[in-house]
């Protein structure tokens, strides 16, 4: 079949007036102002929105679930039992977490060779829909919220559609001829070069052109002449052509094909018949999943389950992969329209095979054209595929979710469209690309940024707790503030041994996948409830109110999972304190995006300044489009303080540029940098002379450093995030003590500790205020984090200033001075000095001698089943489990006890630390038979205040480990090859006395 696409005759839009970038933006108005202003009551379920300070120090100490962490919930399709099923909700919410995402994925029972009954157990099947009902049912006894992948897998597919139709996704296919100049070719077109999926029997012709070759290829991309260009579609005939090449070759005949792609999502099949992946930049694409949601998937029932309990529909990364080009059918009128211009004549230049470019024009018109094309499908995906599935979502009283990257579009503006834009810790390659989608939410003023959490390369039942604690607040940081953790998965599976189905693990090559398989079938799990409430409190404090932040970078575009960010705040303005956020021309438009008193979005993220440098995807040029330029003008008369990075006076226009705009761009760049409130600088390191120049400081100011902060104000109370963050996972972190000087909303605000761990929270001993800045004492290991909240005083509460060693607490309306060593103190409040003695402070006590009880965690008579024979030993000396006789292969819990005399002499004023060394992995302490209050698994000295007593105390330490050392020896082939981890109690293990005294007010 043919489809001879002529070159479109709709009116120019330039001619008319409306340039494509001016279209661009009153499109992203009306978006956003729909998104933003009309989602329903219950979208958005299991967020707290934008709460009152009050309410979050209220609700700190026992948070619920609409701030908690979630979790990737791992199906085999519909071959579930709605028994099971509600009994892996109650886990979930037993253990203190809110969300549940069905997904369907199979990748380890398709390494094993495993088939399960599509027809009837498929995705979208009876028995799928009686599993999703059984799990709303049961969420909303708990008030957990449940949401749903939009197709099987991924990207968003339907069984209804086949390669062939309309709504499938498509992709346009090239095949290429050399003629010599002077010379006929007459034959058949020249196939594809690159072959169809067998699934794919429809090909449609686009278009015939030829084109005059300059030189050799280069790198594998021929240079052509676009002068030469020849349109030769109209003289086909049957399938073949007879055209003779001017003198002055050689030339390339080429034929561009439409045909479906055949793409099926990620690890299928998962229905029968096989689903393929729609088209998601056509209405059809996304009319074909609403459709097939409608009239195969809901009934009354599900409806009513929905609107209690789900939450948001989910679609993962946008990855439409095809070895030729990405296309829709309508792409030639669509982009006439959108862009200004005909593409016809540029169609080689967007061309690929396997992902690379096959063809060039000049280096400028070859990257403007890209760049208009990828504008283009960036705008189709968000009018035809995410706002319409969006729209679905909110009409079922969901939202939708949606990690909107994986293509060169503008995901900052997808961000700042959909109810709750997702990152993802895997495919993320610093904290930029975080803050890239964070600055889409923030301007559109929503409140949540979740994550696909803590997945790892090779590391199913490997993954420690520490290691994700620094990589969940590193990303907190960065602007995530909902952590759906990869994964929890069902039960069991046909075919799948101990301890039962995962996802992704074994993988396709046979090996460890990726991710844990986290749920009661982890010893971790034992203390799972610690570390939920630890991210349900952070996430509410990040949750609160709205962000501020120091800067805004304006960038040409808003691709994502690059590991591009700003590097002048990478390397030297986040080490020192300033924060800061990412803008595309799209979010400009919105309606937060104005200013007052000097800031952007004054009600929240309120930017002091925005910073224009050049596009650092397209070989640091200064580009930007007229309507942008014309919007930062407005910004910038209205107040807004601006900093060009680099010589902008030669400023090109954004895309392929028409008669006249490169003058009334470099015009408009000039009103801009005339400006009082404008400057610029050659080099960014220049960057801080012209902010001081501006008078612009930052809200946070510390020595240089790796901690970073986020600050959220809500009415008169300021909250900030501490962490000691990791820009990107390799890098090394050192423990930092240091002060830190934080902006205050009211000027008799005091600074609060707020502690994730036990809900406390308490006014902090030691502090500063000058002006509105007030200064805390911040001790972070590598990964740790800590809040800090600063609000208006409850009475008359004591502080100090400085202390010559030790440390303060509050004590009531006292200050209590705690020594580790004997000697003379001094104490500087605000109104005297005072100097105090301490007279006796007891040496520590190394504990070296342990019992050992292990619960060894071995296959029982089933996939499911665990059983869990104790073993015992003494260790006169610690040692990691795999160096103990007996626990060179064990997983599992193990208790240590020990018995430690502190003598008659023990008092009230006594008390001590318990310095535990190195603890793999999460651990709780008891003293004398009760329990500590929940410990920092990255912090492993414990406060065993007001539990010692006179004579003997006996101390047990409770330590779980992953299972990977256990699933070494149950499933060699997969885990064998993995190093055996360090188990258990490590030491060496001391109890640190220390002697208190009160100082009086």
């Amino acid at each position: 079949m043919s489809e001879v696409q002529q070159p479109d005759q709709s009116p120019d839009l330039a001619a008319s007036g409306i340039r494509r970038r001016s279209l661009f933006g009153a499109a992203a108005v009306t978006a956003g102002v729909v998104v933003a202003g009309q989602a329903p009551a219950t979208a958005g379920r299991g967020t707290s929105g934008h709460a009152r300070g009050r309410d979050v120090l209220r609700g700190f100490q026992r948070p619920g679930p609409e701030t908690a962490a979630g979790f990737r919930w791992w199906w085999p399709h519909g071959a579930v039992d709605p028994k099971e099923i509600a009994r892996e909700v109650d886990q979930v919410a037993a253990a203190g977490f809110g969300a549940l995402e069905i997904a369907d994925v199979t990748h380890s029972l398709a390494a094993r060779g495993i088939t399960i009954d599509l027809e009837k157990h498929g995705w979208g099947t009876a028995s799928w829909v009686a599993g999703v009902k059984a799990a709303l049912d049961r969420a909303a006894r708990h008030g957990i919220r449940v949401d749903i992948t939009i197709g099987p897998s991924w990207p968003a597919a339907v069984p209804t559609v086949t390669p062939d139709d309309e709504a499938a996704c498509s992709e346009l296919a090239h095949g290429q001829a050399v003629v010599a100049g002077g010379s006929t070719y007459d034959a058949a077109l020249p196939d594809p070069v690159v072959a169809p999926e067998s699934e794919s029997a429809d090909r449609h012709l686009v278009a015939v052109q030829a084109f005059r070759t300059v030189g050799e290829p280069v790198k594998a991309v021929q240079t052509l002449d676009p002068s030469s260009y020849v349109d030769l579609t109209a003289t086909v005939v049957g399938g073949r052509i007879t055209w003779t090449a001017p003198e002055g070759g050689p030339w390339v005949l080429l034929a561009h094909w439409r045909r479906g792609s055949g793409q099926e999502p990620e690890a299928g099949p998962h229905t029968s018949p096989r689903s393929y992946v729609v088209d998601h930049f056509s209405a059809a694409g996304s009319g074909a999943v609403i459709d097939f949601w409608k009239h195969r998937i809901l009934d009354s029932s599900l409806r009513r389950l929905l609107a209690k309990a789900g939450g948001y529909l989910f679609e993962d990364s946008l990855e439409i992969e095809t070895d030729a080009t990405i296309w829709t059918p309508r792409m030639l009128e669509e982009f006439r329209r959108r862009a200004g211009y005909d593409l016809l004549p540029y169609l080689p230049v967007v061309v690929e095979v396997k992902e690379k470019y096959v063809f060039a024009y000049d280096a400028v018109t070859t990257t403007r054209v890209r760049d208009d094309f990828n504008q283009v499908l960036s705008d189709l995906y968000r009018d035809h595929h995410l706002l319409p599935v969006q729209g679905f979502a909110r009409s079922l009283g969901m939202g939708l979710r949606v990690q909107p990257y994986g293509l060169e579009t503008d995901t900052v503006e997808h961000a700042a469209l959909i109810d709750v834009p997702e990152t993802e810790s895997l495919g993320f390659k610093n904290l930029d690309d975080y803050r890239v989608m964070a600055g889409g939410r923030d301007l559109a003023g929503h409140t949540v940024l979740s994550c696909e959490a803590i997945c790892y390369v090779g590391a199913a039942y490997q993954t420690t707790w520490d290691r994700a604690l620094q990589t969940l607040n590193s990303i907190y940081a960065a602007g995530v503030n909902m952590a759906m953790i990869h994964g929890f998965a069902y039960a069991d599976a046909p075919g799948v041994t101990w301890p039962g189905f995962a996802a992704f693990s074994p993988y396709y090559n046979g090996a460890v996948g990726y991710g844990d398989a986290w749920g009661p079938r982890t010893p971790q799990w034992r203390h799972i409830r610690d570390l939920s409430d630890y991210l349900a409190r952070t996430q509410l404090v990040l949750q609160t109110g709205t962000p501020r932040y120091d800067i805004v970078f304006l960038r040409q575009k808003g691709w994502a999972s690059t590991g591009i960010g700003a590097p002048w705040a990478t390397n030297n303005g986040i080490p020192v304190g300033w924060t800061h956020s990412f803008a595309t021309p799209a979010l400009l438009d919105l309606p937060r995006a104005k200013v007052r008193r000097g800031r952007l979005a004054p009600d929240g993220p309120a930017y002091k300044v925005m910073i224009i440098g050049p596009d650092q995807f397209r070989g640091a040029e200064r580009t930007m489009a007229v309507s942008t330029a014309e919007r930062v003008l407005e910004l910038g008369r209205a107040g807004l303080p601006i900093v060009f990075l680099g010589d902008w006076s030669a400023a090109e226009p954004v895309g392929l540029a028409q008669p006249g705009e490169t003058d009334r761009l470099r015009a408009l760049v000039a009103q801009i940098r005339a400006l009082s409130t404008t400057r610029t600088v050659a080099v960014d390191t220049e960057i801080p002379v012209a902010l001081a120049d501006l008078g612009i400081t930052p809200d946070v100011r510390h020595d240089s450093s790796t901690v970073q902060t986020v600050r959220r104000v809500t009415d008169d109370v300021d909250l900030y995030y501490v962490a000691n963050a990791k820009h990107a996972e390799n890098r090394k972190l050192v423990r930092v003590t240091q002060d830190v000087w934080l902006t205050a909303t009211r000027g008799d605000a005091v600074p609060y500790l707020l502690d994730a761990w036990t809900g406390e929270t308490t006014p902090v001993a030691l502090w500063e205020r000058k002006g509105d800045q007030v200064r805390v004492t911040v001790d972070l290991l590598p990964g740790q984090s800590t809040i800090v909240a600063l609000a208006r005083p409850h009475g008359r509460t004591p502080s100090a200033t400085a202390v010559s060693g030790g440390s303060l607490r509050v004590l009531g309306q006292s200050l209590v001075l705690r020594a580790s060593t004997a000697g003379d103190y001094t104490v500087t409040t605000p109104r005297r000095t005072t100097t105090t003695s301490v007279g006796r402070v007891r040496e520590p006590i190394a504990l070296a001698s342990w019992d050992l009880a292990v619960e060894d965690w071995q296959p029982g008579a089933t996939a499911t089943d665990t059983v869990r024979p104790v073993r015992r030993v003494h260790l006169d000396a610690l040692l990691p489990w795999s160096q103990v006789p007996g626990l060179e292969d064990v997983s599992g819990v193990g208790v240590y006890s020990t018995t430690v005399d502190l003598g008659r002499d023990w008092t009230a004023a006594d008390g001590a630390v318990l310095e535990l060394g190195e603890v793999n992995d999460t651990y709780r302490v008891r003293v004398n038979g009760r329990q500590v209050a929940p410990c920092d698994v990255l912090d492993t000295t414990v406060d065993l205040s007001g539990l010692l007593r006179r004579g003997r105390n006996q101390i047990e330490v409770e330590v779980a480990t992953t299972l990977i050392n256990r699933l070494r020896t149950v499933t060699p082939a997969v885990y064998g090859p993995v190093p055996r981890q360090a188990y258990g109690l490590v030491g060496p293990v001391r109890l640190v006395p220390y002697a208190e005294k009160t100082i009086s007010r």
